[in-house]
């Protein structure tokens, strides 16, 4: 089932904050667009190996969504084994300055978070 789209959005002051942090919600959304953002295009099993942690039912529902949001455009292969490509779309591009901004703030304040005792 897919989340409810962006017309539930009022428009009050932050509506537009709100509706981005929507469309990456989520805890690995950002991460798929980052390695899509830097490989291009990757097919699922390649996914899955550049996040180990995530699994293969949560890997398959994140790409629905961001597919359904006109983010990422997957591409079926007509042979066997079916093949099946994802890459950015052009409003997953338009993306680029968001990721690049958490990963410079990431790198920039990773040591903020040090290993618990």
């Amino acid at each position: 089932m897919g989340k409810v789209k962006h017309s539930r959005f009022n428009c009050t002051p932050g509506c537009s904050v709100e509706a981005t942090i929507g469309l990456l919600d989520g805890k690995w959304k950002s991460i798929i667009l980052w390695h899509l953002l830097c490989e291009k295009v990757l097919r699922f099993g390649e996914l899955k190996n550049k996040i180990p942690a995530i699994t293969q039912k949560v890997l398959t529902r994140q790409l629905r969504e961001l597919e359904e949001d006109g983010i990422i455009i997957r591409k079926v292969y007509a042979q066997i084994p079916p093949k099946v490509e994802y890459r950015l779309s052009d409003l997953g591009f338009s993306l680029e300055p968001v990721l690049v901004a958490l990963k410079e703030w990431g790198d920039k304040n990773i040591n903020l978070y040090g290993k618990p005792n």
